[in-house]
C-alpha cells in the first residue's frame, strides 16, 4: 500500500510540475513574441522595402514566428498598417523611395484599389517606387504600372490576358455519393445553389457574372491605360495577343520599364539613391518601420472615429480572424456605440455573407448605434447578401467600383441522405414519433410537400424581411428594391448606378464622411480599429488546436478531405441563408 501511495504521490507531483513548467514555458514564448517598444532607427537615404507575395488583410496579423511549421510561411500586409506606413513615409525625410518585390500579390480588387491609391498618394511627395519581379501575374501588372520604373527578370513572363470566372459544380460528385440536395430559394438570380444542382451555368447566372466581370474589366484596364499612359485600344490590343508574354514582348509592350538581374537591380537603385557602385542600400522592412518615428499628427485622442473590421462568412455566436461571429460582431458595435471618445463608425465589410439570423441580429445592432452616431459602411472586395444586410442598415454606404455586393436574396439548402445510407452503406432507419412533424427536418430519409413547403415559406419570409428593410435602409419603393434583387450580383459601380450604393471610394473616403457628419476636421480626430489582434499566445495555441484537427481529418480521409470540409460546411449552416456560396475567383 505504502509502495502505490508513493507511485500516486509522483504522478500528481509529475502533473503538477508539468503544467507549472507548460505555464512558464508558454509565457515565456508570449513574452519573446510580444511587440517591442524600442524605435526604429530609420538612416540617411534609407529605402522602405515591400513584399507584395503577400496576403493581403484588412488588418495587420501579428508575425508568427511558427508559421514554418503550422503554415505555408507566406508573410501577411495589413492594409491599417500599410497605409499608415506609406503616409508616413511620405513625410520622413531619411525614407527615400520605396522597392517592392512582387510576383503573384495575394488580393482582390477592392484591395488593390487601396493599395493603389496608398502608392500614388505617396508618389506625391516626389520620392521614388521601384519593382523588381521574376515573374508578373495579372494582378502584379496592374500594381505595378504604379511605379515609376519596373524591372522583370530577363528570362522572366508575364500573365496579362483578361479575366475569366469559373465556378466549380459538384453536382456529379453529390450524385455518385447518393447524396440528394434540396435547395429553397427566392429569385432567378441566386445562383449560389447551382454548383448543387446544376452542372453548368444558368442563363440568368451567365448573364450576371458576364456583366459584372465586364463592369469590373472595365475599371481596373482603363485605370491601368491611365496609369501606362496609353489608350483603352492598345491596353485591349496586348491583351489579346496572348496567355503569356516574354520579357522581350512585355519590353516591346511597355508593360514593365526594363530588364535586369537582382544585382543589376540594385546597382539602378544606387543610382537613383546617388550611393557608390559598392554601397550598401539601407533598407527597412514594413514591419520594422511601423515602429519608426512618427512624422504624420495622431489627431485628438478624444475625438475618435471607429473602423469595424468584419471580414470572412457570417455565423451565429462567435467568430475568428476570417469569420464574423454575431455575438462578436454586436460586442464591439456595442462598445463603441457607448464610448463617448467614439463619435463615428464605420463599418469596414469584406464578407459574402452566410447566415440570414446572424446577419439580422447585427443589422438590429446598427440600427440602434444609428439613433446615437453615424455609421458609415465601408465595402472592400466583396459585400454581398449577407454582408450588404449589414451594410444597408448605414447611414452611407461607400463602395470600390469592383466591389462584388448586392446579392439581395435568400436561401435554404439541406442534403438528403437516405440513398448513401441505404443503398451505398447498408445502414437503415427507424423510429417512432409523437407527432406528425416531430422528426422533422430528417436528412435520412425524403421530405414531403407538407414539409418542403414549411422551409420554402420560411425562405419566403426572409426575403420579404431582407427587401423590405433594403428598401427602408435606402429610401426607395419595394417595388423599386425588388427590381435590383432577387438574389443578383453587382459591382458598386453597377450598385451606386441602381440607388443601393452611394459613393464610389474606398476606406477614407468611408472615414472622410464619417469625420463631416460629426463636424471634424483632418488632424482633429483618430482613427481607430477593432477588434483588437488576437495575443501572439492565444494565436499560437490556436494554431496547435487547427493543425491537430486538420491532421486528423487529412490522416482518416486523405484526398477526400477537402470534400469533407466543403459538405461539412453545408451541414454546419443554418437552415436559411444569406450569402454567396462561392465568391467569384478572377484568373
Amino acid at each position: 500500500m505504502l509502495q502505490f501511495l508513493k507511485y500516486v504521490l509522483a504522478t500528481i507531483i509529475g502533473l503538477c510540475l508539468f503544467v507549472v513548467i507548460s505555464f512558464f514555458v508558454m509565457a515565456g514564448i508570449g513574452s519573446m513574441l510580444s511587440s517591442s517598444d524600442s524605435v526604429t532607427t530609420v538612416k540617411e537615404k534609407s529605402v522602405l522595402k515591400l513584399n507584395f507575395d503577400s496576403y493581403f488583410t484588412e488588418l495587420t496579423i501579428p508575425e508568427d514566428p511558427f508559421s514554418d511549421m503550422f503554415g505555408d510561411g507566406t508573410p501577411n500586409i495589413g492594409l491599417n498598417d500599410f497605409k499608415s506606413a506609406l503616409a508616413n513615409a511620405a513625410k520622413d525625410p531619411n525614407i527615400k523611395g520605396i522597392s517592392i518585390s512582387l510576383s503573384n500579390p495575394m488580393l482582390g480588387f477592392g484591395e488593390m484599389a487601396e493599395v493603389k491609391a496608398a502608392l500614388k498618394d505617396f508618389k506625391k511627395s516626389g520620392k521614388f517606387i521601384y519593382t523588381y519581379s521574376e515573374f508578373l501575374s495579372e494582378k502584379a501588372v496592374l500594381l505595378a504600372a504604379v511605379a515609376d520604373s519596373s524591372f522583370l527578370h530577363p528570362l522572366g513572363g508575364v500573365e496579362f490576358n483578361g479575366l475569366s470566372s469559373e465556378v466549380t459544380f459538384i453536382k456529379g460528385t453529390l450524385d455518385k455519393l447518393g447524396l440528394e440536395p434540396l435547395v429553397f430559394r427566392v429569385g432567378e438570380f441566386k445562383s449560389a445553389v447551382e454548383p448543387f444542382i446544376r452542372t453548368d451555368m444558368s442563363a440568368e447566372s451567365k448573364e450576371q457574372v458576364s456583366q459584372y466581370i465586364g463592369s469590373i474589366a472595365g475599371n481596373i484596364y482603363t485605370d491601368f491605360a491611365a496609369d501606362k499612359k496609353m489608350t483603352k485600344e492598345e491596353v485591349d490590343g496586348i491583351l489579346n495577343k496572348a496567355s503569356m508574354l516574354s520579357a522581350d514582348e512585355s519590353t516591346a509592350n511597355r508593360l514593365i520599364s526594363a530588364q535586369a538581374y537582382q544585382d543589376q537591380y540594385e546597382d539602378a537603385l544606387r543610382r537613383k539613391l546617388g550611393l557608390k557602385a559598392d554601397a550598401k542600400i539601407s533598407y527597412v522592412s514594413l514591419s520594422n518601420y511601423t515602429k519608426a518615428k512618427k512624422y504624420v499628427p495622431e489627431g485628438k485622442s478624444e475625438n475618435r472615429i471607429a473602423v469595424i473590421v468584419s471580414e470572412g462568412e457570417i455565423v451565429q455566436g462567435h467568430g475568428n480572424e476570417n469569420v464574423i461571429g454575431s455575438d462578436d460582431f454586436v460586442k464591439e458595435i456595442r462598445k463603441a456605440r457607448k464610448d463617448k471618445k467614439i463619435k463615428a463608425v464605420v463599418l469596414r465589410i469584406n464578407s459574402p455573407g452566410g447566415s440570414a439570423l446572424a446577419s439580422d441580429i447585427m443589422w438590429r445592432e446598427i440600427q440602434l448605434t444609428r439613433k446615437e452616431k453615424p455609421v458609415i459602411a465601408s465595402m472592400g472586395d466583396v459585400a454581398a447578401s449577407g454582408g450588404y444586410y449589414m451594410a444597408m442598415g448605414c447611414d452611407t454606404i461607400v463602395a470600390h467600383p469592383t466591389t462584388i455586393t448586392g446579392s439581395i436574396g435568400i436561401f435554404g439548402l439541406m442534403l438528403n441522405s437516405q440513398k448513401l445510407m441505404n443503398e451505398k452503406l447498408g445502414v437503415t432507419f427507424d423510429g417512432v414519433k409523437t407527432h406528425e412533424f416531430a422528426d422533422s427536418p430528417s436528412l435520412t430519409r425524403k421530405m414531403s410537400d407538407a414539409e418542403k413547403q414549411t422551409i420554402q415559406n420560411m425562405v419566403n419570409d426572409g426575403y420579404e424581411t431582407f427587401t423590405s428593410k433594403a428598401a427602408q435602409g435606402r429610401k426607395m419603393s419595394i417595388e423599386k428594391l425588388k427590381a435590383v434583387a432577387g438574389g443578383r450580383v453587382w459591382t458598386g459601380e453597377q450598385a451606386k448606378a441602381h440607388g443601393l450604393v452611394d459613393v464610389l471610394g474606398g476606406l477614407d473616403e468611408a472615414v472622410a464622411i464619417a469625420a463631416k457628419k460629426v463636424n471634424l476636421k483632418e488632424g482633429d480626430f483618430q482613427v481607430k480599429y477593432y477588434p483588437y489582434p488576437k495575443s501572439e499566445l492565444d494565436r499560437i495555441i490556436e494554431r496547435f488546436s487547427k493543425k491537430q484537427e486538420d491532421a486528423r481529418m487529412a490522416a482518416y480521409l486523405g484526398e477526400l478531405a477537402p470534400v469533407y470540409r466543403q459538405l461539412l460546411s453545408v451541414k454546419n449552416m443554418d437552415r436559411i441563408q444569406a450569402r454567396l456560396m462561392f465568391v467569384p475567383e478572377f484568373r
